[in-house]
């Protein structure tokens, strides 16, 4: 559960500072959130959140 929510503000900071700083329009936004929605609903989503569980696990590994 943690993961999905700070990969949800991740992601949507990513968006915001597309929106301010490369002119990415509201429009361009909306989309790529409902595309998220919609994505979410489909046989791919279980495979997508194994795939990111397996690279945060991957990233929380790493030793500096």
């Amino acid at each position: 559960m943690v993961l999905s929510i700070s990969g949800v503000v991740l992601l949507g900071v990513i968006v915001f500072l597309f929106f301010r700083k490369d002119g990415m329009k509201m429009s361009h936004a909306v989309v790529c959130s409902l595309f998220g929605f919609f994505l979410a609903g489909t046989a791919i989503a279980p495979s997508i959140k194994q795939g990111s569980a397996s690279l945060a696990g991957l990233l929380g590994g790493i030793q500096l």
